[in-house]
């Protein structure tokens, strides 16, 4: 019985439409587990939206759109000379993001010699400070790219907001290099700082590359369910489960769809920013050692405590008292993480 990710489909295609319709140049982000939804799902929906560019993570992806959606695939992870990127790789619709010198002239070398002329964008080194050349290096690489195809400038900025400054910093560099583009692919920019950069750099066509506002942006669209799929009757001291924990009181366990294997219970790591989540934090860390761990499950309208670790396809809840708990078959609700959880089914009404 399935982890099911219900879609309102009337209300989430409208919010895609909504999402396309104010940002000109959209590139739809699809990377990873497809937020969720998957990433031949996502590339479709890319398709019927209009859009001419879809954008992956990684070259492994490209297998999985390209045969679905009908326009370019930009890779944001930086083509590596010293990396395979496969077959589908160079296949002529596809994008890549250049962000060393060194990798614009080895990539140009291989286009000589195949005499193919793959396209490419070339990228800043924001102050995410992950990938990019610098803007002393601009010039380098429009001297390198020979055969390669320019279509663009990318820029991949850090996620805590107030990037105006430093994309309206890189929109000049960009225009007084040598680099023959006026496209600017941007990651991470509001609304309002997008339509600020148009007006200041009216010579650009931004292409905001958009991933979890557009298939997410709209939660209220998205549920996801949990199929319960047994439940036992437990007395204080019964030991249980793997690790046979002993029950702290009576109640009763409810077995659950959707374990480690579906990413339930697995965290990334979080960015303690405040004082408040630092301490949060801690006091997750002590209800653990006490061996303690509140699920995403919601069983009765409340968030239940793992009976223990959750299993690799299924969970272990339990409910104290002699409270009502679902039948077998009926679902629960699960507050997930999109962007980490793998749903055996996508049910879209």
């Amino acid at each position: 019985m399935p982890l099911t990710l219900h879609v309102d489909g009337d209300r989430w295609r409208s919010h895609l439409r909504r999402v396309a319709e104010t940002h000109p140049g959209l590139v739809p982000v699809a990377k990873g587990n497809g937020y969720g939804l998957g990433l031949p799902r996502l590339a479709r929906k890319s398709d019927r939206l209009g859009v001419d560019t879809i954008a992956v993570g990684t070259y492994a992806e490209v297998g999985e759109v390209l045969p679905r959606f009908g326009g370019d695939v930009l890779v944001m992870t930086p083509w590596r000379r010293e990396l395979p990127v496969g077959d589908a790789g160079y296949d002529q619709r596809v994008v890549h993001t250049l962000s060393r010198v060194v990798d614009v002239q080895s990539l140009a070398a291989h286009a000589s010699v195949s005499g193919t002329r793959p396209r490419v964008v070339v990228e800043g080194l924001t102050s995410m400070a992950r990938h990019g050349l610098t803007r002393h290096e601009l010039s380098a690489a429009a001297r390198a790219l020979g055969p390669l195809r320019l279509t663009g400038f990318a820029l991949h900025l850090p996620m805590t907001g107030g990037n105006l400054t430093e994309a309206e910093q890189w929109a000049a560099a960009l225009q007084a290099s040598q680099l023959e583009t006026t496209r600017l692919f941007v990651s991470h920019l509001s609304d309002a700082e997008l339509t600020e950069l148009a007006q200041r750099r009216p010579g650009l066509s931004l292409r905001p590359r958009i991933g979890t506002s557009l298939w997410l942006g709209d939660r209220g669209a998205l549920r996801v369910a949990a199929t319960v799929l047994d439940r036992h009757q437990v007395q204080r001291g019964e030991r249980i489960g793997y690790r046979q924990r002993p029950m702290p009181r009576a109640g009763t366990l409810v077995v659950v769809a959707g374990g480690t294997a579906h990413g339930i219970g697995l965290e990334a790591p979080a960015a303690m920013t405040s004082l408040r989540q630092r301490a949060l934090s801690l006091a997750r860390g002590g209800l653990e050692a006490a061996g303690l761990s509140l699920s995403p499950f919601r069983v009765g309208g409340k968030q239940r405590w793992f009976a223990e670790p959750p299993h690799m396809q299924a969970s272990m809840l339990f409910v104290p008292g002699a409270g009502s708990v679902p039948d077998i078959g009926a679902e629960v609700d699960v507050d997930v993480r999109f962007t980490t959880t793998y749903v055996d089914a996508v049910e879209i009404s």
